[in-house]
């Protein structure tokens, strides 16, 4: 599991968010290909997600999925952020913040098992 699937848009909107991250990537001549993969979750606090996992250049996919969120007016998952302490943990964690445009509405923490092919799952959501 790669940490590029902690990525999500609002649930309904995936397949024309992905499209339009591919063709923008493609005619700016990055390199960044983007596709879901089947996952959704649900929070609490900020509605469902879509997953998506992503391949490229990690600072292009941040700017290209805070503009979709800008131009398609939706929330969108940016993660990615590590924890710093380095304690060995039975599960992998992953930390996102929930976005809408430039505006940051939460953080959410992500857990998986470091075990087996597990997917990731909700540990905790806080708003801004």
């Amino acid at each position: 599991m790669r940490d590029s699937e902690t990525f999500g848009i609002e649930k309904g909107r995936g397949e024309e968010v992905i499209t339009w991250l591919n063709e923008q990537a493609k005619s700016q001549k990055i390199k960044l290909e983007a596709r879901l993969y089947g996952y959704s979750v649900s929070t609490k606090n900020f509605g469902d997600f879509e997953m998506f996992s992503w391949m490229g250049d990690v600072q292009v996919a941040r700017k290209l999925v805070i503009k979709a969120s800008k131009r398609f007016k939706i929330r969108i998952i940016e993660g990615g952020y590590k924890p710093k302490d380095k304690i060995f943990k039975m599960k992998k964690i992953d930390f996102a913040k929930v976005k809408k445009g430039d505006k940051t509405i939460g953080l959410i923490e992500f857990t998986a098992s470091r075990f087996g092919n597990g997917q990731w799952e909700i540990e905790n959501e806080e708003r801004h």
